[in-house]
């Protein structure tokens, strides 16, 4: 099971790991794998991050750029224009922590300045280390995430010798790195980049071996829902990948997982109750157990 850690943003401190928190996805894009342009308007997407947050998710994930494999990036101005309403209105109406998944120094700056409070960050300051230097001077927690190349070349033959000690190294390395620019170890989340420049059998070694990355003392976020991987175990497509979602989901929360990021905030939430209900259930002997003598 996963350890407890304190998780530091905008002057308020967190205690995760007491339960899982869900993290839930509102993008803003024309092109995102399973909902692009379904809420690409601003109105529309409050409305979705609001019942996000009405169904239990702790944090909403506001994105502007779709990172689906093979995906090319957008003009920075054209990202802020699509983020920056959606924090702004979601700011009014909800005190759930908001986070914007960019890569873009200007596109973070203006959604902190329009309330939001983490920086999601695919590429781990490889594209702009000053985001940490930007995540410092606002107290803002800052996500770090494990990604081979970038989203358009991500999957083109992307190997490891030993996934999980690569991708737990490359994560030490950058919870070094965002202290060596001031910021706070206790404002870093770490995730292992589901998906993102990995195989199937990669995938799955990282799922499993999860609790690798406890030792870097960070809560981890983990991105599962509706992924290919999971189409591939099922050779079903995103519509019909909910059941494996909350499969690897909760095997990611008895293997460490902190956070988990996803679209289907209430199905997960019911899956991750009765899971943690279970888990946190007493296992001693019972009395028909030793009558029979199967307990010793």
């Amino acid at each position: 099971m996963r350890n407890t850690t304190v998780f530091q943003v905008k002057g308020r401190s967190h205690h995760l790991g007491l339960r899982t928190w869900l993290m839930g996805i509102v993008n803003v894009t024309p092109d995102s794998f399973y909902d692009g342009g379904r809420y690409l308007d601003a109105d529309g997407a409050v409305e979705h991050g609001l019942r996000l947050a009405a169904e239990g998710a702790d944090i909403l994930d506001i994105g502007g750029e779709s990172t689906r494999p093979g995906s090319d990036p957008i003009p920075a101005d054209e990202e802020r224009q699509r983020v920056v309403p959606v924090v702004a209105g979601l700011r009014r109406q909800t005190d759930r922590l908001i986070s914007v998944d960019t890569s873009k120094l200007e596109v973070a700056a203006a959604a902190l300045d329009a309330g939001a409070d983490i920086i999601n960050d695919i590429s781990a300051v490889n594209l702009d280390p000053r985001l940490l230097l930007l995540s410092a001077q606002k107290d803002a927690g800052f996500i770090l995430m494990h990604m081979k190349g970038t989203p358009k070349t991500m999957q083109i033959h992307p190997r490891y010798e030993d996934v999980v000690g690569e991708v737990r190294s490359f994560l030490a390395d950058k919870i070094e790195i965002a202290r060596a620019y001031g910021l706070s170890e206790n404002n870093v989340i770490i995730d292992p980049g589901i998906g993102f420049g990995k195989r199937l059998e990669d995938n799955l070694a990282l799922l499993n071996g999860l609790e690798a990355l406890a030792g870097l003392g960070r809560p981890i976020l983990l991105g599962v829902s509706r992924k290919s991987f999971i189409g591939k175990i099922l050779d079903a497509p995103a519509p019909e990948r909910l059941e494996g979602t909350i499969a690897a989901a909760v095997i990611g929360l008895v293997r460490g997982a902190h956070i988990l990021r996803v679209h289907d905030v209430k199905a997960v939430q019911r899956a991750v109750l009765v899971a943690e209900a279970i888990l946190n259930a007493p296992s001693g002997k019972t009395l028909n157990q030793e009558k029979a003598g199967y307990v010793h």
